[in-house]
């Protein structure tokens, strides 16, 4: 440990550390823009400048040092000219549409600027001219937003390990650009959202949805529904001031009405279904030889990695759709015509966690009939922005349930969207299914949790199932060529693309708090251990599906509407 000195105040820190973190130690608030935790400092945007004693320059706070005996000053007369002089650079390379930007009021820059008064244009010259790219499916890029923090590029080289976006150009021709600067539908990318996320500003934003919707909820002969994953539930009540983790399904539902939906059910019953499908699609392969281990196909920016980079693994990934694809496909078959609707005028739209949700939901091969199983994807944060429109105190709504027979859910449907729900709620029917009896214990502790690769070995009959949790695509690789070269011990493998699972999808309220996401999974495990059942097998509405239309799990049915197909993408 060292003792130094930070505003007066004496500090103890551990040897090695850097000032940010040994301020921030006893409570003292260092602005940053560039820094991110448990990645390498890199110092570039300045903005965390302290000066110290003896030290002619100010220094990064992010990137220096404690040492013994330092004396440091984070808040000085110098510092704050130095931060304001940086804010005011930002401020005047940037566009100035702060009223009609989807960050307004939700903007790292915004905020610096009423933190250091900026209240006058100091600063005038030329300024960076870029055309806005939209030629993906789930995402928009605006460099002239972008401050160039390079947090975007890191998460997606060292976090994700995608390498989509990074660095090009020098000086003032610097630019945070795809290769070769061309649009995201051909880069690497697989509008994980991650980036959107790390973004200050709205460089990096998700592509809108809200006029399709508000155009069909107008439109009289529509017939809109909503339906909600599970990890919205656990998360949207953030945006408006509701603590963390705080479970809001019966506002949402009851919210979603108000804006005119007609129907409002719970993809968590599509979860017990995709469970049904997916346990007995691994059953099937092992017990016929087919390839091994089996790979989770509920997120589809781990498939479109797949797709783009390792075509070979294609085989491995379970034919299942989605969840929320399940339900817009059932939706659009037994719904419809248990309730006398045509399909051709019934219009799903899916509240996701997820930005690649939108990308998934145009996929051609997930439609039957010429008709997409989902017609329009809202993100948490785009379905906000509805309620507010709407002039919905969304805190005073009443609590109202799911409409049925596709309402009901189980507490395995729930942990969906955390990272090892899949695989937890799947082992917990698979089990079932091979021996008649329910595993005894059904929470599994050891794929639980945030660590980039989880394993089990669950002893089921005489055979034991050996499974792994994959959390955030950067980890995928090395189990992916471990498959590739025959050396893979595992049966069954969840890949979650974005870390922590859907409960920190893209589609997400903006935050740098990871407690909040922890707050999250809590959440969902709390509702799954509330919940009267809690084994998708076990779901009444699911079995009745079944007996009325789909027959079996794998029957040809079931393989017509709630099965597909994977091909080789070449970024697009």
């Amino acid at each position: 440990m060292v003792e130094l000195t930070i505003n007066n105040l004496k500090v103890k820190a551990e040897e090695g550390m850097t000032i940010l973190d040994a301020a921030k130690s006893v409570g003292i608030s260092v602005p940053t823009l560039c820094h991110m935790k448990n990645l390498s400092p890199t110092g570039a945007c300045r903005m965390c400048v302290v000066e110290v004693e003896g030290q002619r320059n100010l220094l990064p706070s992010c990137a220096y040092p404690v040492s013994e005996g330092m004396v440091v000053e984070t808040n000085s007369p110098r510092v704050r000219r130095a931060r304001k002089t940086i804010v005011e650079l930002l401020v005047e390379n940037h566009p100035q549409d702060c009223l009609i930007c989807v960050r307004n009021k939700n903007c790292e820059l915004q905020d610096l600027a009423e933190r250091y008064a900026v209240r006058e244009h100091r600063y005038s010259g030329e300024k960076r001219k870029h055309v806005v790219d939209v030629s993906s499916a789930s995402l928009e890029r605006d460099p002239a937003k972008c401050i160039l923090c390079g947090r975007c590029a890191r998460v997606c080289n060292e976090v994700q390990k995608i390498g989509a976006i990074d660095f090009a150009g020098r000086g003032f021709g610097s630019i945070v650009t795809t290769p070769y600067n061309k649009g995201l539908n051909v880069s690497d990318c697989i509008l994980c959202g991650q980036c959107i996320l790390q973004c200050p500003t709205a460089a990096l934003r998700e592509r809108s949805s809200t006029k399709i919707v508000s155009t069909a909820l107008g439109n009289k002969n529509k017939y809109v529904i909503a339906q909600i994953a599970p990890a919205v539930r656990a998360t949207l009540g953030e945006e408006f001031h509701l603590p963390a983790g705080t479970d809001v399904t019966g506002k949402l539902v009851s919210g979603l009405r108000r804006l005119g939906f007609k129907k409002v059910f719970d993809t968590n019953f599509a979860a017990d279904l995709t469970i049904m499908e997916e346990a007995n699609e691994l059953i099937h392969r092992v017990q016929s030889g087919e390839p091994l281990p089996m790979f989770t196909s509920c997120c589809p920016g781990w498939v479109k990695f797949a797709e783009m980079n390792f075509p070979g693994i294609l085989p491995h990934i379970s034919s299942c759709k989605s969840p929320h694809e399940m339900e817009g496909a059932i939706l659009k078959s037994y719904y419809a015509k248990k309730m006398g609707l045509n399909p051709r005028d019934i219009f799903v739209v899916s509240i996701m966690p997820c930005t690649v949700k939108k990308f998934e939901s145009e996929r051609p091969e997930l439609s039957h009939d010429a008709l997409h199983d989902v017609d329009s994807v809202l993100t948490t944060r785009e379905l906000v922005r509805f309620f507010n429109m709407a002039g919905i105190d969304f805190s005073d709504l009443p609590d109202e349930e799911f409409d049925n027979p596709l309402g009901e859910s189980t507490g395995a449907a729930a942990i969906f969207g955390t990272s090892g729900g899949v695989m937890e709620a799947a082992l917990r029917t698979a089990y079932y299914n091979l021996t008649g009896e329910n595993l005894e214990n059904v929470e599994v502790d050891q794929i639980r949790g945030m660590d980039g690769v989880k394993s089990a070995s669950i002893k089921v009959g005489e055979m034991d199932v050996n499974v792994a949790v994959v959390n955030g695509i950067g980890n995928v690789r090395s189990l992916i060529e471990d498959v590739l070269a025959g050396k893979s011990k595992y049966h069954f493998i969840e890949v979650m693309a974005c870390p922590g699972g859907c409960i920190n999808g893209g589609g997400q309220p903006i935050h740098q708090n990871l407690d909040n996401v922890m707050k999250r999974v809590k959440a969902l495990y709390e509702i799954d251990k509330q919940s009267v059942t809690r084994r998708s097998h076990d779901n009444e509405s699911v079995k009745t599906l079944y007996k009325e239309f789909l027959r079996e799990p794998g029957s040809h049915t079931s393989h017509e509407l709630l099965h597909t197909t994977y091909h080789t993408r070449d970024g697009k």
